[in-house]
């Protein structure tokens, strides 16, 4: 599978990378064999990149994931963690986690962007994984934690890739203008842009798109089927929209994108993931794998070529924004250079 470099780094990603989330249990519980058997499936096909946080549940993400990578040639695969959340003792456990992760809670997590913070969550995520090292590290949501992130977290993510101990730091996040200060303002090389450039979103045109383009910095493309809407050959009702029930006219949208992308010999989730490749500055697109069929699946998808007269037609009907890059392409192609 091809690889593309984190601009000014020596970190290259596969285009297609693990998202590591739901081997954490999340919604449902996922079988340690599954688990692991999905990281192996990943491998078999390629894919050398993998994203995991302390967040997704508790930690067991980031044990499964380590566990399952244990014994494969350490330089050849890349593997993202996140500080931001702490993991400390839960001193008024309920019994199940209350974030959507089905895991025991004697654990719960701790805001906390201070050095020290940052310094701690690495320690517990390199014990967790058993790894020697990580090759990115992003802020998690700092949404809440403008200045915290910015003025502690960040410059000692940047000491540590300035010693060589991280190979890239950046910030990952459901919105994109805070996104675009993090590579303006600070020292982040790429962000992991959740949701906000997709076949029904593409607000991050407004501001961290530019200033990647614009700085010379790297954009990881997560989210890419908005929770579920984009994610099957024909949305129905009852599917979701980042995290909730969509209406009927954004079921209606993605419905008109689906007979589009049908015209042009292709899926809604195949062009979905090949979409973000429209932006020259998006170079990888993350995905939850749960199982080895799912590997398959989004391997199958991946590789599908997408025709940029799809784009061409999209933004004719008005279903995607008219300033969606035209020349630069998001076919397969285009990303096989």
């Amino acid at each position: 599978m091809h690889h593309r470099k984190i601009q000014n780094t020596s970190v290259s990603l596969t285009e297609l990378g693990f998202g590591a989330s739901v081997i954490g249990n999340l919604y449902r519980v996922t079988p340690v064999d599954d688990a692991t058997a999905s990281v192996d499936a990943a491998w078999e096909a390629g894919l050398r990149y993998f994203d995991t946080a302390p967040h997704y549940g508790l930690g067991l993400s980031e044990r499964r994931l380590g566990a399952a990578l244990r014994g494969r040639p350490r330089d050849e695969y890349v593997i993202s963690s996140k500080v931001g959340r702490l993991l400390v003792p839960n001193e008024d456990p309920r019994g199940v986690d209350s974030e959507g992760f089905v895991v025991r809670d004697d654990l719960r997590r701790q805001w906390d962007f201070s050095r020290d913070g940052v310094l701690r969550s690495i320690e517990g995520t390199l014990e967790r994984t058993g790894l020697d090292r990580l090759d990115i590290v992003y802020l998690h949501d700092p949404d809440n934690h403008w200045r915290q992130g910015a003025e502690e977290a960040m410059p000692t993510l940047a000491e540590l890739r300035d010693q060589g101990v991280i190979g890239a730091i950046g910030a990952g996040m459901n919105q994109s203008a805070m996104l675009a200060r993090f590579l303006r303002e600070t020292a982040a090389d790429v962000v992991m842009l959740a949701g906000r450039y997709t076949l029904l979103d593409q607000s991050a045109l407004d501001d961290v798109l530019p200033a990647a383009r614009e700085l010379g910095k790297s954009v990881v493309a997560v989210g890419v089927f908005n929770s579920g809407l984009l994610s099957r050959d024909r949305p129905a009702q009852g599917m979701k929209y980042d995290y909730q029930d969509a209406s009927p006219a954004l079921v209606a949208r993605a419905q008109a994108i689906a007979e589009v992308c049908e015209a042009h010999g292709t899926t809604l989730p195949a062009a979905a993931i090949a979409f973000p490749y429209t932006h020259p500055s998006i170079i990888n697109v993350t995905l939850g794998m749960r199982t080895p069929e799912q590997v398959g699946r989004n391997v199958e998808l991946h590789d599908q070529r997408v025709s940029d007269g799809l784009w061409d037609d999209l933004r004719a009907q008005g279903l995607i924004r008219s300033d969606v890059l035209a020349e630069h392409g998001g076919g397969r192609d285009m990303r096989c250079l």
